[in-house]
Parts: structure tokens; sequence; C-alpha cells
């Protein structure tokens, strides 16, 4: 990972003097670059960012503006397409169904171009929508499968299929201000994570085999988690943001707990990469930390064959100096701080703003998304 190479591509200018921090999940659009003329009159702005998503492989994110929603390839980086609809066209929530021609978006922002309760389904061949959801509360979460739509509000979450846009599902949850949930991507099984009833729980639905395991993951409230494209595997952050813990979906049980800091922060993301090697996680304390899990590949199905060379033996997590002195002489005695594992691997960011990560199609590279709208590999 030392090998990883940095670049900066803005999406849009951002102002060099706007240092304002943004609070957690309210983040501060770009702002505007006005195109001027020789009197130093603004003629034109750019949109101001209100949210940004990958697509299911992370291949593609998805940007929704105070005017549409812009589509960017992430490797080589470059905008596919936008929909600009002007004024009144706020989209605060955008998310791919792959690459397909489909997304789902919500209207948001000072002049939505849609009511914030009501989830629209785009068929960008016909550059219209075909399709519509309505609820009683404002949407906090969409999420995208080839056979399911899932959405997310404050207290509930519903599942549709696809086709016929009926509901198959209704989950109750603790107050989900954040719409956390996800869903797994792999055809013909699917894996449901979501808050559950209790602060610091997660429910976990496999449907293929009709189970709900219930996970006590953090004594505080939920901030972030993730699963692997299988399902098998669940990464959960608390709202103190110092660890950050792996599941085994299927029985419930703690796999690995790796230390992200001492102090509090907000998660913004975290990502697995796709053999489950490598985990990601964004904070607004402005670094990405990269951990080397240690998982059991063959037990979850995972095939790390075409990445052995990640795997290095004489490399192993990185683990806090003092470990040996606990074992040594304060055994029982020094907190579990000394002995916690560490990230193999940091990127430095712009404190305070929010940053989603992912991991790259090239090997041994991570992709970061900033609210400033830039795009770092």
């Amino acid at each position: 990972m030392s090998d990883t190479q940095q670049t900066l591509m803005p999406l849009h200018s951002p102002d060099p003097d706007d240092n304002d921090e943004s609070p957690p999940n309210q983040p501060q659009p770009a702002s505007p670059d006005p195109t001027r003329t020789g009197t130093g009159t603004a003629i034109a702005t750019a949109p101001s960012l209100l949210h940004l998503s990958f697509n299911q492989d992370s291949g593609c994110f998805a940007a929704g503006t105070d005017r549409g929603f812009r589509i960017y390839n992430c490797d080589p980086f470059r905008e596919i397409f936008r929909r600009d609809f002007g004024p009144g066209g706020g989209t605060s929530l955008v998310h791919m169904l792959f690459r397909c021609n489909i997304l789902a978006f919500v209207g948001g922002g000072p002049d939505p171009r849609h009511p914030p309760n009501k989830v629209m389904i785009w068929d960008d061949h016909q550059s219209r929508c075909i399709g519509e959801l309505s609820f009683r509360s404002e949407v906090k979460g969409v999420r995208l499968r080839r056979d399911r739509i899932v959405v997310v509000l404050a207290h509930k979450i519903f599942v549709y299929n696809f086709a016929d846009l009926k509901v198959l599902h209704q989950i109750e949850t603790i107050a989900n201000p954040k719409g956390l949930c996800e869903v797994s991507h792999l055809s013909g099984t699917m894996v449901l994570a979501c808050p559950g009833l209790q602060k610091g729980q997660v429910r976990v639905e496999h449907y293929a085999s009709k189970r709900t395991k219930f996970i006590m993951a953090h004594d505080s409230r939920i901030a972030c988690f993730s699963l692997t494209q299988d399902g098998r595997l669940l990464a959960t952050a608390s709202s103190k943001g110092t660890l950050v813990r792996v599941f085994n979906t299927l029985d419930g049980s703690l796999l690995q707990e790796v230390r992200r800091g001492a102090d509090r922060a907000e998660i913004y993301s975290l990502a697995f990469s796709p053999t489950a090697q490598w985990l990601a996680v964004s904070s607004d304390k402005g670094t990405v930390h990269v951990f080397n899990l240690k998982v059991d590949s063959g037990l979850l199905g995972l095939d790390r064959s075409n990445s052995s060379s990640e795997s290095n033996p004489s490399s192993p997590t990185a683990v806090s100096s003092l470990k040996f002195m606990k074992e040594k002489y304060f055994t029982g005695v020094l907190p579990k701080y000394f002995s916690s594992e560490w990230s193999v691997a940091q990127f430095r960011l712009q404190e305070g703003l929010q940053h989603i990560v992912a991991f790259g199609h090239q090997k041994n590279t991570i992709v970061i998304l900033g609210m400033d709208g830039r795009y770092f590999q």
C-alpha cells in the first residue's frame, strides 16, 4: 500500500479560501466557481454538490447537485454523463444500479426537483422517470440491487421487488437519521444490514435462508457499517469512532477488532476490498485508514488467489510496539489500547470535511471522494 499514488482531480472548483468545517451528515457544498466577464460580474456558477455515492462495484460514482446529477467513471477518471435540470433541480440522494441506465434519486437541497419523500426511478435511455415510490416522511437512504429496491426512512425500511415495485418486507428500526442500511450485491443471495431496535445493535436479514440475526456490535449508537459483496462479513463503527469491529453475519461472531485511534471521531464510511483482505475507514479527522484483515477466506468462500502478493506473512498487521511490555510485565494491568491492531496505511486529507472511500479496480489502490468536489486515487 505504500506505493499507492495519490492524484487530485476536481469535480468542480472549490473556493480555496473556504475553510469552514462541515458538521457530520450535513456536508457544506463547495463554493461556486463563477465564470466571469471582463468586468468581474458572475454570469454563471457551478452547481453545489449535495451527495456522493459509489455504485455497487465501486467502478463509478454518482454526484447529486442542486441542479441534477452527474455520473463519473473512477479509472480512468472521467465524467460519463450529466443531467442538469436547471434551477429547481436539487437532488440530495442519487444511486446507480451497477453501470446500467437505471438510477434512483431523491429531491433535496434548497430548491428540490421532487419532494424529499419520493424516490424517483430514472431511465437514462429514455431521459425520464419510469416510476416513483411515495412515503409519508422524508427518505433518508436508498439501496439498489438488480432485483430489489430498498428505501430507508427515519424509523422504517421498505424492501420492494424491482420488477413491479411491490412491497416485500417492512423493518422497524431505532431512530436512523443517517439512513444507514447496506445490502449484498451478488445475485441470488440477498443479505440486508440495518440498525436494530436497540442502541448499538445491527439487524441482519438473510433472505435466502429466511433468518434474522441481531448483533450487539457496540455500547454506543451505530454510526456506520458496511457489508462485503456476498454479505458474509459486516464491519461496524460506533459514535465514538475509535474501534471498528468485523463480524460474521451468519452466526454474529466477532472476528476482528481494529483501532482507528484513541480520540472520538465521526466515521463517514467503511469499505471492504473485493477479497476482504483490506478494510478502509474514513473519518472527520481528515484521515483514511487501511487495515489488514485476518479473516479465514476459505471459511467465507472468498477467492484471494489473484491477490496473494498482497498478503505478506513477513508483514503482519500493525500492532502497538508496547504489546511486548503488556505481555511480559503488565499482563492484566495496561489497558487494551496498547495491544490494539492498527492500520497499515493512512492517507491525510482535509480535516472536518466529509469523504467516502472505496477500493479501486487497480491492485492496491483506494478511491476517495470529498464533499469539496475532489477525487483522490
